[in-house]
């Protein structure tokens, strides 16, 4: 068979690929949606078995599959084609700063609110709402949390005055959290979730406001679970006054 240079052209792209029994690449997959949308026609080869793939990468030279050829040049793995047309490639931005995840949650727990005062009353805009809105970005941003629950910590306890001084609190935040988010949505216990929503967040907003605005320190901001890019800043401390504020209101 001749070489996946001589197959290739301008408009014609050669694709090797896993795809096993039990794994199927997903850049391979990746790739091949990628030229699709590019209009290539596509030479879709795929790399059935461990040992079919070692001598793909032994015979050209490569430590990786997915690799594309186009027009006569190895092109390589699905971000190098990401750069050859053009586009972003996710890995270049890892450790760059993003709001995308808040701006999701919230997004999310805002259209969850609606939708619940759609349910509840026949109409969308409610004070209910409002509080639901609320409630509910507390129990997503409280998952986010819960996933990592040391990876949470480590990021946590590089701002938060309180975990600082009693580390433990660092592990019961994102537990209590839950629970006022929780009770909040019920309407019940409302002596309890407001008490805990007003500490949490009062001592949250005071740590972001010492941490950025007077020791003027860039760290990132734990809100959305550890190891996240969502820098600390105005978001942050809008959202644990937010919380103060939610906290107040329903226990007055």
């Amino acid at each position: 068979m001749s070489s996946p240079a001589d197959r290739s052209g301008p408009n014609k792209a050669v694709l090797y690929r896993m795809v096993m029994d039990k794994h199927i690449c997903p850049f391979g997959l990746k790739s091949r949606d990628l030229l699709k949308r590019e209009g290539f026609e596509i030479e879709d080869n795929h790399l059935t078995t461990r040992e079919e793939t070692d001598a793909f990468k032994a015979r050209h030279g490569v430590e990786t599959t997915p690799q594309t050829w186009i027009n006569g040049q190895r092109i390589g793995g699905h971000d190098d084609l990401l750069r050859y047309f053009g586009k972003s490639v996710p890995d270049d931005k890892k450790d760059e700063t993003s709001y995308q995840p808040v701006i999701a949650i919230f997004a999310t727990a805002f259209l969850m609110a609606l939708a619940m005062s759609f349910a509840a009353y026949g109409t969308i805009f409610t004070a209910r709402a409002l509080q639901w809105f609320i409630a509910v970005s507390m129990c997503i941003l409280a998952i986010q949390k819960l996933q990592d629950l040391g990876a949470f910590q480590n990021q946590f306890l590089g701002y938060d005055l309180l975990a600082q001084r009693y580390t433990r609190y660092a592990f019961v935040y994102p537990f209590a959290e839950a629970l006022a988010g929780i009770l909040m949505i019920s309407g019940v216990l409302i002596w309890l979730a407001s008490p805990i929503a007003i500490i949490i967040g009062g001592i949250g907003a005071v740590s972001v406001i010492k941490a950025v605005y007077i020791d003027k320190r860039e760290l990132k901001c734990a809100c959305v679970g550890g190891n996240s890019n969502v820098p600390l800043g105005f978001v942050s401390l809008t959202e644990n006054v937010m919380m103060v504020a939610m906290g107040i209101w329903m226990l007055f």
